[in-house]
């Protein structure tokens, strides 16, 4: 799969998701298979740009594999100030975010919010388009109700405008994360346009990848909640699609590294107390996942989110796993 000038190493990609997505995840997800990773979305208010949240999410330098960094806003001018700032700070790839759901960004008339508004949708495109010399993609929701479904619109106008990807979430804003995901607009989608259209939604396992690939006829898939707490999957879809075999789980030593890495590199970029409490919601993902019925995992879980220090985080994993790796 190719973006722009960008060859991708396969089409299994992991989705932008606020508060998860940040560059020690990134990393995890492209060393573990993931073709690329998708920052966490980043405002294109520049009054923001110097908090310490934004300054740990624009950190692009030392980015895995291709850095797409993701953008939202509502202001034309803002939103093209916002890809060139990023592009200067090392994106490769500036990604459009009209998919977010949440109401403290819908309020602004940003995220998903501006699928009711398709003219202002094209002009944020084209200035965003205009205004760098890297490849622009978008991503979507099917619409912004059920009653509402106008995602092939928004596609057109978006290949249109120069997008170089679309990336379809098979909800409306409405639906939040709420039912399941359909696919029948990401498949019309794909059969309007040219451009690449990339699947999200409820892809949890190598076999619904491959069905949804099969069903849409999407070019690639984007993995979203499905990764908390199990980044190994993008290896396991990719592997599945090539081969058609499941690959063994990950052991209990890989298990411990990935964990212990992973913490580490979230103390490391966000400060103990933030990166702590960043550690806890991964380590309860990490417990759920592959974890879920390793013995003690649930206490470990409570016990855990009790810590008080980096340094008391990891003595708890170590300790974790030498008892586990003894059972």
């Amino acid at each position: 799969m190719r973006i722009g000038s960008y060859q991708l190493s396969n089409n299994v990609l992991l989705a932008p998701m606020a508060g998860i997505t940040d560059l020690p995840f990134r990393r995890l997800c492209v060393e573990l298979g993931a073709g690329m990773a998708v920052s966490e979305m980043l405002s294109s208010n520049p009054r923001v740009w110097d908090t310490a949240k934004s300054k740990a999410r624009m950190v692009h330098s030392d980015e895995p594999g291709i850095r797409s960094v993701q953008i939202a806003g509502s202001d034309p001018e803002m939103m093209a100030l916002a890809a060139q700032h990023n592009v200067a700070e090392g994106a490769q790839i500036i990604d459009i975010n009209m998919g977010c759901p949440a109401k403290k960004v819908n309020k602004k008339l940003a995220g998903s919010a501006l699928l009711q508004d398709p003219e202002l949708v094209e002009r944020i495109l084209l200035s965003v388009v205009n205004a760098v010399d890297v490849p622009v993609t978008l991503k979507i929701r099917t619409g912004w109700a059920p009653e509402h479904r106008n995602g092939v619109t928004i596609a057109k106008i978006a290949e249109q405008a120069g997008i170089q990807a679309l990336a379809v979430h098979g909800r409306t804003r409405a639906c939040m994360y709420k039912g399941f995901a359909e696919y029948d607009t990401i498949a019309a989608i794909k059969a309007a346009i040219n451009i690449p259209v990339i699947a999200n939604g409820d892809i949890t396992s190598p076999q619904k990848a491959r069905e949804v690939l099969d069903y849409t006829a999407a070019d690639a898939v984007m993995v979203g909640r499905g990764a908390q707490g199990n980044p190994w999957i993008f290896r396991e879809i990719v592997h599945y699609l090539r081969s058609g075999e499941m690959l063994a789980p990950p052991s209990g030593t890989e298990i411990a590294h990935v964990m212990n890495r992973h913490i580490r590199q979230l103390h490391e970029l966000h400060g103990e107390h933030r990166g702590m409490r960043i550690a806890r919601k991964h380590i309860g993902w990490y417990m759920q996942g592959n974890l879920q019925q390793a013995p003690g995992s649930a206490q470990f879980r409570r016990d855990f989110n009790l810590l008080e220090s980096a340094e008391a985080q990891l003595a708890a994993l170590e300790h974790y796993f030498v008892n586990f790796n003894e059972r």
